[in-house]
């Protein structure tokens, strides 16, 4: 028997598996690249305007640190530039998920020994998580050439083939990873620090200047191509090489194990002591995940309060990048509008964090870890509680790890700045709430709460680029939340979220008591 043996029959699993995940990714990646040529276009409308704004974003190093440089002053070079390092390391979170949920998550939960009691080769489930996830990246390179072809063929192409070549070059990094470790938890976490490293070089190299620690970055090549701005096709061929070489690596790794087993295994902890609660094991679940976030946070908040007196620049004479601040922020003052926007986008993000970490209570449960801590003298509401704990009280660390950057590199007093992003919190726990019920009332549509937060993030951050009516907004509901800060504070809506957030939260655990286990 081949050592692929099977491989068609994996791959038509894995994308009827993720039929509904990856053309949910796909479009909003593609589609984010693909709307921008429009609301760039209608925001700088003549070519005195595009190199106007080409020319002040490179004289700002924290808007190069945030979007990196631009290489042009076309429409579609500014749409590279907006939407391109975005659009890529979203391609990259997508292939890790995919790749690591079609090998590492199946060994974990035994799947995997299942069917390779079939007639299926060593190496056929690596092949087919690496074939779904060039299936799903080619659906993103292919929206970004059709949306943005209009605005040059050639300079589509390279966006496309760059954005998706990111994605695959964590696509096989990620199955480097998964051959290394022995829960997928870990190696998701592990890829993303390095996803997370790989964008920092690029906002360090293209802050100060220094191309070098850009190209030190995956997700520094994909602004190399520079598509839309005398291409440089031959920054294609590190992806490619990069693609190449670590696949290698992971085949041979996954030729020297067993099915199950690890490089790197799991050291045992202890079955007393700090983890004698359930709360306890908890936090020891969910703690590394929470240090991770709120370290981005921090640092987000420092780049973003470096950005705050440069709002002006950003912005300059145009009307309708100022009106666009305002749907975001509010319109008491352009600064004010530009610190209230950057705290909604920490509270869309946070509530990302939130459902999460409410949905390890399914990961917990269809692996089949959760029965033997329940069958102990543990109730399913003491258990549920320890993790419901970790991810609303989380949210609240993330933020004020997120008022606290935004105070030190703005330099404004802390109070306001709190303020302002606490204010997101019940809009955040909301979505966390929706989580709870979707996972204790129809289990299997638990997955679910990220389309729902996702589609709040697209709404919140690319409506009002679109012009999106108020009523559409107000689907989110960020969309209630006063602009803060330089708007009066709203107690209703904030008390009216809270108050859905419990009752979501208390339906979900009601019936988690009733109904039996995923099995």
């Amino acid at each position: 028997m081949s050592a692929l043996t099977g491989t068609s029959t994996l791959v038509r699993l894995a994308l009827r598996r993720d039929r509904l995940m990856l053309p949910l990714w796909a479009v909003v990646t593609g589609g984010m690249v693909a709307s921008g040529a429009g609301s760039i276009g209608a925001l700088y409308d003549t070519p005195a305007a595009r190199a106007e704004v080409a020319s002040s974003m490179n004289a700002n190093s924290s808007i190069r640190s945030l979007y990196g440089p631009v290489f042009g002053d076309s429409t579609g070079a500014l749409v590279a530039w907006r939407f391109g390092v975005f659009a890529a390391a979203l391609a990259a979170v997508m292939s890790l998920i995919i790749v690591i949920r079609h090998t590492r998550e199946e060994e974990e939960t035994g799947r995997q020994e299942m069917l390779s009691a079939g007639r299926v080769g060593r190496r056929a489930p690596l092949t087919a998580a690496l074939l779904a996830a060039l299936v799903a990246n080619s659906a993103v390179a292919l929206l970004i050439c059709a949306g943005l072809s209009g605005e040059g063929a050639a300079g589509a192409v390279a966006l496309g083939l760059a954005v998706g070549g990111t994605g695959m070059v964590f696509a096989t990094m990620a199955a480097i990873v998964a051959q290394l470790t022995e829960s997928a938890r870990l190696a998701k976490g592990l890829t993303a620090a390095v996803l997370g490293l790989a964008f920092l070089l690029r906002a360090a190299g293209d802050a100060g200047g220094a191309s070098a620690l850009t190209w030190l970055s995956p997700v520094g090549w994909t602004e190399n191509v520079r598509a839309f701005a005398a291409e440089r096709w031959w920054a294609l061929l590190l992806m490619a090489a990069a693609v190449a070489g670590q696949t290698a690596v992971a085949y041979g790794l996954a030729g020297r194990r067993d099915v199950g087993m690890s490089f790197l295994p799991a050291r045992p902890g202890p079955a007393s002591g700090r983890l004698a609660t359930a709360g306890a094991l908890a936090w020891r679940l969910q703690r590394g995940g929470i240090l991770g976030w709120t370290l981005g946070f921090l640092a987000a908040g420092l780049v973003f309060g470096g950005m705050v007196e440069g709002a002006s620049d950003l912005v300059g004479d145009n009307e309708q990048a100022r009106q666009i601040f305002e749907r975001m922020g509010g319109q008491s003052g352009l600064e004010n509008a530009f610190l209230a926007a950057m705290t909604g986008l920490f509270g869309m993000v946070a509530a990302l964090y939130v459902v999460g970490a409410v949905l390890r209570l399914y990961g917990e449960e269809t692996s089949g870890r959760a029965e033997p801590v329940l069958a102990n003298a543990v109730s399913r509401l003491r258990w549920a509680a320890g993790h419901l704990l970790i991810a609303f009280g989380g949210a609240v660390l993330l933020m004020v790890a997120a008022a606290a950057g935004l105070t030190l590199s703005y330099g404004r007093e802390a109070g306001p700045v709190l303020g302002a992003v606490l204010a997101q919190l019940p809009a955040v726990w909301t979505l966390g709430g929706m989580a709870v019920l979707l996972y204790g009332t129809v289990p299997k549509a638990a997955p679910a709460a990220w389309g729902v937060a996702g589609l709040c993030l697209a709404l919140g951050w690319i409506g009002p680029t679109l012009d999106l009516p108020q009523t559409v907004l107000n689907i989110s509901p960020f969309g209630h939340l006063p602009k803060l800060p330089g708007a009066a504070v709203s107690w209703p809506p904030l008390l009216i979220l809270a108050a859905l957030t419990g009752a979501l939260v208390a339906a979900g655990l009601a019936d988690l008591r009733r109904r039996d286990l995923v099995t």
